[in-house]
């Protein structure tokens, strides 16, 4: 299963979660995010990344002019999209992206059902608050192209991980405070996932 750590706001936290074994970075370009990071930065740190390691951008109410600009500039491998869009706006992407389901019932999980996909736990503030999604919803449906986020930790990722998901998204899970990770709590998350 492969991981992915959002909300990397350093260099050192990028550094340690690559080395650790995480397969995805998330760079938060929502400026009302406490984890949000400047394109400038973001660019900055993911030059330095080791290879194989995805860069992911992660975009709250905006245009797509604006996704396409960020992530060629920062050198985003991929776009999050973390919002409702319409269809004009992903036409007008220029990158690859996957959708993000902020599930509020059980079927919503079913949303996007035929594409990769992020179900994250509904919270007005578009995630990073650790609130975790009832796994009883997944129950009978096909997980193998869902990426689940929304309250994982180190201690409760056993729960899930005989689930068949795709990936798991932690941030907030691995985190000392807002914006800034816990380096054993990543190393602990990650072997967790990847040993069997």
């Amino acid at each position: 299963m492969k991981v992915k750590i959002c909300g990397i706001t350093n260099q050192k936290d990028a550094l340690v979660a690559s080395k650790a074994g995480a397969d995805a970075l998330g760079f938060v370009f929502y400026d009302k995010s406490p984890r949000y990071i400047t394109p400038q930065k973001a660019k900055e740190i993911v030059e330095k990344l080791p290879p194989f390691v995805m860069s992911v951008g992660l975009f709250v109410n905006c245009k797509s002019d604006f996704v396409n600009d960020v992530c060629n500039f920062a050198k985003m491998d991929l776009a999050q999209i973390h919002f409702e869009a319409d269809e004009d706006f992903y036409n007008g992407l220029k990158i690859k992206h996957i959708k993000v389901v902020r599930a509020k019932e059980k079927k919503d999980v079913l949303r996007y059902q035929n594409e990769y996909r992020i179900v994250d736990a509904f919270v007005e503030s578009y995630g990073g608050e650790g609130k975790r999604i009832d796994i009883g919803w997944f129950d009978d449906i096909d997980t193998s192209k869902i990426i689940l986020a929304g309250g994982l930790t180190p201690q409760n990722v056993l729960d899930v991980k005989g689930l068949g998901f795709y990936a798991l998204d932690v941030s907030s899970g691995v985190e000392i405070e807002k914006g800034k990770k816990d380096h054993q709590k990543i190393k602990d998350f990650i072997e967790a996932v990847k040993n069997e």
